[in-house]
């Protein structure tokens, strides 16, 4: 047995950890015991990646199959992780079509989690450039599964959070690109209405987000910064730039767990006033930069968890149907700025339609903050769930270490439909996960 949580170290769980070096052990490892798990590379923040009883790792799948250049086309294990993706085809000249913001997780964890990316308002999720999957489900099977064959298990596992079964391959399109590099132009919003307003005329961007200063008050509510951004060109290259810049390792790492009083009011207060002014500086102009910064700003610090102290973080990712989304996400940042300890980076995103049965994305603003695990820190995000269920809106799984059944319920119209193909691939419910014990399976 083992003691593994999620990204946000919340909550630790003890769970038998095994490592299958092939499908057909995975498949043993599913029958053997009831209550497992697929596990990418941990990036999950909470507990949708341990399993009720065992946990499967799925690290050791890490091949291509194939690849089609002619069409991008590729054919991979579940394992492969997306920086390895990003430098292995980057140079030659494709990319994935969606990323979230760490390359550090596997495509099986991206497909089950359906990720999206700055893009979604303009392109979708991860699922939807996927093509087929090779599945093996609860019952002992292993099936290929695409939109024309057995389409009910594609998209149910598409955004299913890994409880449809073991997610083996997958067939996926990668986008072609010039260079590794980004245009981007920065835009500075000097509260929430004109940052809402700026994602709002910006849907045009290919890639658009926001940083939101969660700490401001008053007039400055929802201070912002946008990041707009556009795959570069040959010729927008500085002068002997690579055409596909290096992913470097983390260069610094977070080596202790850091005290909490480290994040509190004033120091969160003063690093984003720092932050804002030098965007501020940025803003109006249009500069070329590496893929890395643009979409992985927390990539170059190794173990940045461990900011939030021994006891860990939760992250509240919530989307809120366009209506009335203003009112809430006010109330939100209001309710988070007089708390004064949230994170220092919080992102609001637009996003469109979730291709999957359970994804997370609706037409809408998604906001992401992160808070310091405190003893009154769930009764707070109880309140916030309720404004969210209250607009519509729902909570990213992936996200998600606490939410509660009627949270959940309320904000996945689908369920009933995903439950029934879940109890077709595997009726004696052997695939769960600790996620599912919490919001799906019967008590």
């Amino acid at each position: 047995m083992a003691l593994v949580s999620g990204w946000g170290r919340f909550p630790v769980v003890d769970t038998e950890m095994l490592r299958p070096r092939s499908f057909e052990a995975v498949g043993r490892a599913v029958a053997d015991v009831t209550g497992s798990v697929a596990r990418g590379n941990g990036r999950a923040y909470g507990d949708a990646a341990i399993g009720a009883a065992r946990t499967i790792a799925m690290t050791a799948f890490d091949r291509v199959r194939s690849f089609d250049p002619a069409t991008g086309r590729i054919r991979l294990e579940a394992g492969v992780l997306l920086s390895d993706l990003i430098d292995t085809f980057g140079p030659r000249g494709f990319l994935p079509f969606v990323v979230p913001g760490t390359r550090f997780v596997s495509v099986g964890g991206a497909i089950a989690a359906d990720v999206h990316g700055k893009n979604h308002h303009s392109e979708g999720g991860f699922g939807r450039y996927v093509d087929s999957l090779l599945l093996r489900t609860g019952a002992g099977e292993t099936i290929e599964a695409s939109r024309d064959r057995n389409s009910d298990a594609f998209f149910a596992t598409i955004g299913g959070m890994g409880l449809t079964g073991m997610i083996l391959e997958a067939t996926m399109r990668l986008r072609p690109v010039v260079s590794g590099w980004i245009r981007e132009r920065v835009i500075s919003a000097s509260d929430l209405d004109a940052a809402l307003r700026a994602l709002d005329a910006s849907d045009s961007a290919t890639y658009s987000v926001a940083w939101i200063d969660c700490v401001a008050r008053g007039r400055n509510l929802g201070r912002s910064l946008i990041y707009l951004g556009e795959h570069a060109g040959r010729d927008e290259l500085a002068k002997g730039a690579e055409m596909f810049p290096v992913g470097k390792a983390p260069g610094l790492a977070v080596p202790v767990d850091l005290p909490s009083i480290t994040l509190n009011r004033y120091s969160i207060g003063a690093f984003n006033e720092l932050y804002y002014r030098m965007g501020v500086r940025r803003a109006g102009g249009q500069h070329v930069v590496s893929l890395y910064p643009y979409f992985f700003p927390l990539d170059s610090l190794s173990d940045w968890n461990r900011i939030y102290g021994r006891r860990g973080f939760l992250q509240h990712q919530c989307v809120i149907p366009e209506a009335g989304a203003r009112a809430v996400l006010g109330d939100i940042l209001d309710r988070v700025a007089r708390r004064g300890d949230a994170s220092f980076l919080a992102v609001l995103k637009k996003l469109g339609h979730g291709d999957g049965l359970l994804s997370f994305p609706l037409p809408g603003y998604t906001l992401a903050l992160d808070f310091p695990v405190k003893d009154d820190i769930l009764d707070f995000l109880d309140e916030i769930d309720r404004l969210v269920v209250a607009a519509g809106g729902r909570l990213y799984l992936a996200k998600d270490a606490r939410q509660s059944r009627a949270t959940f319920e309320a904000g996945y119209p689908a369920l009933a439909r995903f439950k029934a193909i879940r109890k077709s691939l595997d009726p004696a419910q052997n695939i769960r996960s600790k996620l599912s014990q919490r919001l799906f399976d019967e008590v």
